[in-house]
């Protein structure tokens, strides 16, 4: 038998949908996440110790019945005991056995190995509620082969593994390798067997299966395809099940592959999800949490910002503020695929709501672009000669301008895309990534660079983020104040002093707005469509576009 070591891989300690796992690299290649479950029993969970031996296998491993490749398998002796473990190989991707026949089952999809474990131990975290606990067989690992086999040889089918792959951001899965789930194996049977051998009757077994579900719909989730084989009971050997200190039946649960969360438990955890990010927000500058592996704290042009690399498309992200725990709401896979609404006027700018429930708004930087302008612009000799503000400047431009007291959009976060650009045969301008080069990332690339894309993110404004953080509510309905014109909410002559009073404001700060127009300045109507008003009776304005803002030396640096 060929010994199959392990060592650390170069991320040992990871966590995946909020479940951290020891990433154990085989030295054939093979993968191992352990769970904090698997950790006591790392030596036996290795390949080597149970499915990797194949004459141990033979003899030692039990196929147990179901439509999936499951088995009941005793590990080799390691300090002197054996360790009965289930494994299951997962079935992402594929189709689901009766889906077109069992409207209980429609629109279900097969989880992925993390999704599982994630599920499972959240399941598990119920114990700590006051609805008490459910026994579930511990989560152990996820034994990854190195083997590459063709998607469709798996069962994959390509639009569901290609969701399945979608939802992962800490860590990308290989469509065209296995995945097998390792969990403890839960002594007794399940009740459909107990029932055919006659230790309990059918309604026993309807009643047990009936109260797994009502069970776990009280703790937030469902299991698609609920069924006797699923609960796990433990006979006495005088034939009796055993039952707790209230009367009640014991049972665990076994099989979690369409486990899932009901849909109102779903929805109670996105707003609490949001609520969180709400409160963060409000105080992203106030630095209190430990940096995980993978993120640290950077400045660029004074503005503080969590960096890191985003494994799922080998960019980079830069989230404002010094909260890590942000770092995760912008990754690209929570906005870049969400429906999104294209907003007038803006170059490539879109309002769209995350995976979190969050709203933001996005847009695509023209860095390095040679500004098109009509000779006919008063300032077009000055737009030519300044051209685009880098994602960083524009950044830095709107806290120097909070800081001044002048109302703007959220910034919260720049990310790069992994993607190499193609040189355009348009004119450049090739300024910006001169003037950036004292900036470079943590792994020493500067952090601007004209061969990768860069997107902006602002905050979609309908509230002040303290505001928020109290109570989340929509304050305001945010208008540019050209759309207000074109409504009738103010008049051609509001809107031209909103304009004016804008542009000497920024004068006074120190700033020039090179083509500043009407759909750059947002007024707000609060819930009875009111414009909100400053003393002097106009609407409050915030400024939302920093393209060409144009500085003086006062307020290029910048810190919050």
């Amino acid at each position: 038998m060929r010994t199959i070591a392990a060592h650390l891989a170069p991320e040992p300690m990871i966590t995946v949908l909020g479940v951290h796992y020891l990433h154990l690299r085989l030295h054939d290649a093979s993968d191992l996440y352990i769970t904090e479950h698997g950790r006591p029993f790392t030596r036996h969970l290795l390949p080597e110790n149970h499915w990797a031996d194949t004459e141990w296998f033979a003899v030692h491993s039990t196929r147990l019945d179901g439509t999936s490749s499951l088995y009941k398998i005793a590990t080799k002796k390691i300090s002197g005991f054996s360790l009965d473990i289930v494994l299951k190989w997962n079935r992402m991707g594929q189709d689901i056995p009766g889906e077109t026949r069992a409207s209980d089952l429609a629109g279900a999809e097969f989880n992925s190995p993390f999704e599982e474990f994630s599920r499972v131990i959240e399941l598990r975290g119920t114990r700590r509620s006051a609805l008490g606990r459910i026994h579930t067989q511990k989560p152990l690992a996820i034994y990854v082969p190195r083997r590459h086999v063709e998607a469709e040889r798996i069962g994959r089918k390509r639009n569901r593994i290609r969701a399945v792959l979608q939802r992962h951001n800490e860590i990308t899965l290989d469509a065209n390798r296995n995945y097998a789930v390792i969990y403890e194996w839960i002594e007794g049977m399940d009740a459909a067997r107990a029932c055919s051998e006659g230790i309990i009757d059918r309604q026993t077994m309807q009643d047990l299966t009936l109260r797994s579900r009502e069970e776990m719909k009280q703790r937030g989730f469902r299991v698609r395809d609920s069924k006797p084989h699923h609960v796990i009971v433990r006979p006495t050997p005088d034939r009796v099940l055993e039952r707790d200190s209230s009367g009640k039946v014991l049972y665990g649960l076994v099989d979690f592959e369409l486990l899932e969360r009901t849909p109102q438990y779903e929805q109670a955890v996105r707003a609490s999800k949001r609520q969180r990010y709400l409160v963060r927000q409000a105080h992203r500058f106030e630095a209190k949490e430990q940096f995980p592996a993978g993120l640290i704290s950077v400045q660029v042009m004074g503005v503080d910002y969590v960096y890191g690399q985003v494994e799922s498309t080998a960019g980079a992200l830069w989230v404002v503020g010094k909260d890590p725990v942000l770092f995760e709401y912008f990754l690209p896979e929570k906005w870049r695929k969400t429906p999104r609404n294209r907003l007038p006027g803006a170059h490539k700018t879109y309002h769209t709501v995350t995976k979190d429930n969050i709203h933001l708004v996005w847009q695509v930087s023209r860095v390095g672009e040679r500004p098109e302008v009509n000779p006919s612009h008063p300032q077009a000799r000055a737009i030519l000669d300044h051209g685009y503000n880098s994602p960083f400047e524009e950044i830095s431009l709107s806290m120097a301008l909070a800081e001044k007291g002048i109302e703007t959009t959220y910034p919260r976060a720049i990310y790069m895309t992994g993607h190499k650009v193609i040189a355009s045969k348009a004119p450049t301008d090739d300024s910006r990534y001169e003037t950036h080069g004292a900036w470079t990332t943590p792994e020493g690339h500067p952090v601007l660079s004209k061969h990768h894309d860069y997107v902006v993110i602002w905050g979609y404004w309908n509230g002040p983020d303290e505001q928020l953080a109290v109570k989340d509510e929509q304050v305001y309905e945010s208008i540019t104040a050209m759309e207000a014109r074109k409504r009738g909410l103010i008049s051609q002559e509001v809107y031209m002093r909103l304009l004016e009073s804008t542009a000497e404001r920024l004068a006074a700060a120190g700033l020039e707005a090179l083509d500043l127009r009407g759909d750059h300045l947002l007024l707000s109507l609060d819930m009875t469509g009111r414009l909100e008003m400053d003393p002097s009776s106009l609407p409050i304005v915030r400024l939302c576009n920093f393209e060409l803002l144009k500085t003086g030396p006062t307020a290029r640096q910048v810190r919050r």
